[in-house]
């Protein structure tokens, strides 16, 4: 019979444990938080437990694995204003703990995105006060090496507030809110160059903040933060067209908004947009043949001011990182209408990037 139980009990742990993934937290470090949190999230239940303070640094507010997500990367706002902004890389342990491996400088100020290629070579961060983009190559040991690259975005018209920049195969593309373009650069010769001086007109200075690209990278929606809308763009042969021009907000809502995160989901059949002061996630579902948007809900993130988001590995559940209420809220996802239900919240100090 104890033989019995033990195996009962083991089996138990076990399947509980599969159910478990890491999720760690970005945050600003101003108020009550120390650095980066690590959780377990049940993609069963929708549960976060077991906070641990993975690595004290300093408003590490935007994070990213290396694609064999043994390494870690964020970008880093020093908290004395003298001293220069930084990129730290990490090896990230077993027991989900952070070791630091180097810092370099962020060649900036403000930086406030970080993301890397699929080979895990290249690391590209935006600088949103001074308008800049930065450039690393990666260490076989995961450490950062100085930027080789730096593009500075800024005119003698125009300040620029680089917001945000991903990869797509040879290209990379980058969300310029201050000079309202998504540029696009491409890889020749180990090096970036910029392809064209923006991929679209953006109309009425609607503030391109951050973007989502399909699989096929065929489209690219962007969301606006002063516009409070998403554009939808379409890759042709000739370069890159507008499709489709949604309002984020619900029709009745009439206070002041800042557009902020986008996600496409798993099977990209919807996309899901955050506002702040509305505070909500707006949703949308998408035509997968003609790439345009319906909005089809706006609903409540239970929170203050959610600046970041993220749908869980299985695409069961969507998480909101509320940063001025300081509380994570999760949401199940339906599978047939993409709809959101919210389920529950947790008190996570001033998160502002989620990372599973």
């Amino acid at each position: 019979m104890k033989l019995k139980l033990a195996i009962i009990t083991l089996f138990a742990v076990v399947f509980t444990n599969a159910q478990n993934t890491p999720l760690y937290v970005g945050t600003f470090t101003t108020e009550d938080s120390e650095g980066i949190y690590h959780y377990q999230f049940n993609t069963d239940t929708g549960e976060l437990t077991n906070q641990t303070l993975s690595a004290k640094s300093s408003s590490p507010n935007f994070i990213t694995y290396s694609p064999n997500r043994e390494y870690m990367y964020a970008v880093n706002r020093d908290t004395d204003e003298t001293k220069p902004d930084y990129v730290t890389a990490f090896k990230v342990e077993d027991n989900g703990s952070l070791s630091e491996l180097n810092m370099v400088d962020s060649n900036g100020k403000g930086p406030c995105h970080i993301s890397i290629n699929k080979k895990g070579t290249k690391v590209v961060i935006s600088n949103y006060g001074s308008g800049t983009v930065s450039l690393y190559d990666t260490n076989k040991d995961g450490s950062l090496n100085e930027a080789s690259q730096i593009f500075d975005h800024n005119s003698e018209t125009e300040k620029s507030h680089a917001h945000s920049a991903q990869f797509y195969k040879k290209d990379l593309f980058v969300a310029d809110l201050g000079r309202n373009a998504v540029y696009q650069y491409q890889l020749k010769n180990n090096n970036y160059s910029l392809e064209s001086p923006a991929i679209i007109k953006m109309e009425n200075n609607p503030g391109p903040r951050h973007f989502s690209i399909s699989k096929n990278g065929t489209y690219i929606y962007i969301i606006n933060e002063y516009g409070n809308s998403i554009t939808s763009v379409k890759k042709t042969k000739n370069g890159f067209e507008q499709i489709d021009f949604d309002s984020t907000l619900d029709e009745n809502y009439k206070g002041n908004n800042s557009g902020a995160d986008i996600h496409l989901s798993k099977n990209e059949r919807f996309l899901y947009a955050s506002n702040r002061g509305e505070n909500s996630i707006a949703v949308f579902k998408r035509n997968k043949k003609t790439g345009t948007l319906d909005k089809i809900q706006n609903i409540s993130v239970h929170g203050d001011w959610p600046r970041n988001f993220t749908l869980d590995p299985t695409g069961k559940f969507l998480l909101v990182a509320n940063r001025r209420s300081s509380n994570i809220s999760v949401f199940s996802i339906d599978a047939s209408s993409g709809k959101l239900t919210f389920l529950r919240d947790y008190k996570v100090p001033n998160p502002v990037c989620l990372l599973f």
